[in-house]
């Protein structure tokens, strides 16, 4: 690998870790995606430490863990709340001598503080200040990207093609600016380029084709635990964003929920695919990371969206390929080196560094995987610790903690426990926290947890019923939980 290797970031918004062919979904083709992962390595066990879009991001961009960033939940005004972070990733990487660029949606506060990108071509969202948006306006396209206009919503279970070409999409715009900065870049200095997709996060509007390919097809129906309560709210389900987070659509809605839900994947990767190509020869010399701030519920356990710590919210793709990796396609009998040790977000940063001979700032958390990709002998982490608070209903907040087998959930508020073997049971079916020996899950995480002011554990037993906010104290607004979705 050379000392100095470009770097490739890839991250999309609200994509499951399953959402990948290579996983052997049953329908879904990313045959891009699968191109990083069976040339590289999967990690099969990866999480987003806190699941919501902001504080998932917060841990990304600087190498530390939710309780170390201090954000611990998904709060509307999280974006008047502004990050100043003691190191990040670009900012370490520029300084030591990399050309950084970030495009697409960053979600950090203040939205142009550069966070130590040399340049950004910013789009947080369909809506609001952006530079997609100011490149739509420009070619006459003028409020036909709102979701309203849609007739849809940015938490909304509806699908249905979008009606802008393919070519104005925001993963197209996304590309087209990475390749337009890989044409006039330094060709004397490494570089540094962060793409961040908004896809496949709501609306569920891909382009024509790729909606139509996947209404076509039996999608299957989500998975129920048998743990989950009997869901008696109206078949259509409520309004997430009305305060009601559980859902049972009727089959035709749930249908092409997830029709919108893979066609925005699959348009994504073709995506990606232009980028691929255009790197051609640069892919000996470039380091390719892909993941995503968090996964979608999409259904299961009569849930949807994110901040719940099951594997559709929390889990997320997290494919590596190293520089001069040989190009192996799924096809050619080749799925990657798989790895089941458990990795977060908070790995990225510590990671990246490492491949570019960077020492790791001593504010991260994370950890280099590079030793795991490398198929090397390491002392890693017994298990990986997330967490978030309540968000529709303060009740549901949580931490979990997962290793290479098991992953153990804990509410604060309730005391409620889950247990899964994720080894047997990937989709969380069957708790197992009646009949398997869950003390030792609880004393691990009383034991992680023991310092925290929030007076989760006395170091010996977990205490429900402590305040469990957005910000660890003093690392935040101190801010009623009511006050969290107004």
């Amino acid at each position: 690998m050379p000392t100095r290797p470009n770097i490739l970031l890839i991250v999309t918004d609200q994509q499951r870790g399953d959402a990948l062919s290579l996983c052997g979904h049953p329908v879904l083709r990313t045959p891009n995606l699968d191109f990083i992962g069976a040339s590289g390595t999967r990690f099969r066990r990866a999480y987003s430490e806190v699941p919501s879009c902001i504080p998932a991001r917060h841990v990304l961009m600087s190498g530390q863990s939710p309780e170390a960033v201090g954000m611990l939940g998904f709060y509307y005004r999280n974006q008047q709340c502004p990050w100043n972070p003691e190191a990040t990733l670009a900012g370490s990487l520029g300084d030591a001598g990399y050309e950084t660029r970030m495009i697409g949606k960053l979600h950090l506060q203040p939205a142009r503080r550069r966070y130590g990108f040399d340049a950004m071509e910013l789009a947080d969202g369909l809506g609001g200040e952006s530079d997609y948006i100011d490149w739509l306006r420009a070619r006459g396209v003028r409020r036909e990207h709102e979701p309203g206009v849609l007739g849809m919503g940015s938490c909304s279970w509806l699908a249905k093609p979008h009606h802008l070409p393919e070519e104005q999409t925001y993963p197209a715009w996304v590309v087209d600016r990475a390749l337009d900065f890989l044409r006039k870049r330094d060709p004397t200095t490494p570089f540094f380029l962060n793409l961040s997709i908004f896809s496949p996060h709501p609306p569920l509007a891909p382009s024509k084709a790729f909606f139509e390919h996947y209404d076509r097809l039996d999608l299957g129906t989500p998975a129920i635990g048998d743990w989950v309560e009997p869901y008696e709210g109206p078949a259509h389900g409520l309004n997430p964003e009305g305060g009601e987070q559980r859902v049972d659509l009727d089959a035709l809605t749930m249908h092409r929920c997830r029709a919108g839900y893979f066609g925005l994947i699959h348009e994504l990767d073709t995506q990606i695919g232009r980028l691929i190509t255009a790197l051609g020869r640069g892919l000996e010399d470039t380091l390719i990371l892909f993941t995503s701030d968090h996964g979608e519920m999409l259904g299961d356990h009569h849930l949807f969206g994110k901040c719940e710590p099951f594997e559709g919210s929390a889990n997320v793709p997290f494919l590596l390929r190293l520089p001069g990796s040989a190009r192996k396609l799924p096809g050619d009998g080749s799925t990657g080196h798989l790895c089941d040790q458990p990795v977060g977000l908070q790995d990225v940063m510590p990671t990246l560094l490492d491949a570019a001979g960077i020492d790791t700032p001593a504010s991260c958390t994370g950890k280099s995987v590079l030793p795991l990709a490398r198929g090397e002998t390491c002392d890693w982490r017994q298990a990986l610790h997330g967490e978030h608070s309540g968000y529709r209903r303060y009740e549901e907040g949580f931490h979990y903690l997962v290793d290479a087998r098991w992953k153990y959930i804990w509410r604060s508020q309730t005391g409620q426990e889950l247990l899964f073997d994720l080894s047997k049971d990937p989709q969380e079916r069957h708790d197992l926290s009646g009949t398997s020996d869950v003390a030792n899950w609880r004393r691990r995480l009383a034991e992680h947890l023991v310092d925290r002011p929030e007076g989760f554990s006395d170091s010996e037993q977990l205490i429900s019923g402590r305040p469990h906010r957005v910000f660890v104290p003093g690392s935040g607004p101190d801010i009623e939980w009511g006050d969290v979705g107004r």
